[in-house]
């Protein structure tokens, strides 16, 4: 029988980063969902690395498979690199009646990105990450907001009513921020 192989472990000054976070939320209720989430919004690619992760549970003493169910259960948590913009799509019901669909479809051509069910992947949710690394799109089940149906989501920001026009209008803006910034 083979040894178990240790973690890798992140750098030094992200180590010191995470034992900051574990110690800030040391006494709280749940406070593994609120370390987690702290640690990927300070992440520049908004994601868990995998050895962030094995640090947070040997650090916790929470199981490593208890740490990575968590991040996988929750739609919030990323276990891949993140664009700088991310648009997310309601899928639930009554975005879907109300055409999210095609906001979706129209998004992914406006991206130039194809999804894994196009690849023969089929997979229900969807995250993709453009090839420059400008963009994420997702799907989720529900964001709860059903009357503002179409539901879209772009960088933290619940928009309703959506269609391809208003869509296209945030992407515009995403991109005139960019060129703002690079000037």
């Amino acid at each position: 029988m083979k040894p178990p192989v240790a973690p890798t472990l992140p750098p030094l000054a992200d180590q010191d980063y995470v034992d900051q976070v574990i110690a800030r939320h040391s006494t709280r209720a749940g406070r593994l969902l609120s370390i987690l989430e702290e640690l990927q919004e300070h992440h520049p690619q908004k994601y868990l690395p995998m050895e962030v992760l094995d640090y947070v549970a040997a650090k916790t003493d929470i199981p490593r498979a208890q740490v990575y169910s968590v991040v996988s259960f929750y739609a919030l948590f990323n276990l891949e690199p993140q664009g700088k913009n991310t648009i997310c799509i309601c899928r639930g019901t009554a975005c879907h009646t109300r055409g999210s669909r095609n906001l979706l479809e129209r998004l992914k051509l406006e991206l130039g990105v194809k999804d894994a069910a196009e690849e023969g992947g089929g997979a229900d949710k969807l995250s993709i990450t453009t090839g420059d690394g400008k963009y994420t799109l997702r799907t989720v089940a529900c964001f709860g907001q059903c009357a503002l149906a179409p539901v879209v989501e772009v960088n933290h920001n619940i928009l309703g009513h959506v269609n391809e026009r208003g869509l296209k209008r945030e992407l515009d803006h995403l991109e005139g921020d960019r060129r703002k910034h690079a000037n």
